[in-house]
């Protein structure tokens, strides 16, 4: 019981840490994609210098403290009411993962702003991988 209590603390801080770099990976990869694709729509002429820093200040907000709290409030449910699902994890975090756009939106206006459909989409992708990822090291044995 002693090791297995043991195994469970450090195996669950290795599947988030596995899961958060597999969804960072996702969301740089799909938003480069999806910034170049925007960038490449617009006419030239346009200022693509201050485009490209609105864009950067958008990430840069996505990526504080916000992300980190869906995530532990899915995990903390589901170790503690031993949810061994794997559909539960991988909808989990790609539900968690869609928040922050609402939740850092939230934050610089005062209201909630629903953000572009591109964003959550790639958001909501890194989730799901994410989720798929905690699955596969720590949820199963949960």
């Amino acid at each position: 019981m002693f090791w297995k209590t043991v195994g469970r603390l450090l195996i669950i801080p290795l599947g988030l840490l596995l899961a958060a770099a597999t969804s960072t990976f996702v969301v740089v990869t799909l938003g480069l994609e999806r910034v170049t694709a925007a960038l490449h729509q617009q006419q030239p002429g346009e200022e693509t210098v201050s485009a490209m820093f609105d864009l950067v200040n958008q990430g840069l907000i996505l990526t504080t403290g916000l992300s980190i709290v869906p995530a532990l409030l899915v995990v903390f449910v589901g170790e503690i009411a031993r949810v061994r699902s794997g559909l539960y994890y991988i909808v989990g975090g790609g539900v968690a993962m869609a928040a922050i756009p609402l939740l850092a939106s939230y934050g610089e206006t005062g209201a909630f702003a629903l953000p572009e459909q591109v964003v959550w989409q790639v958001f909501a992708t890194a989730g799901f991988a994410g989720g798929f990822v905690y699955w596969l090291i720590a949820g199963r044995n949960a």
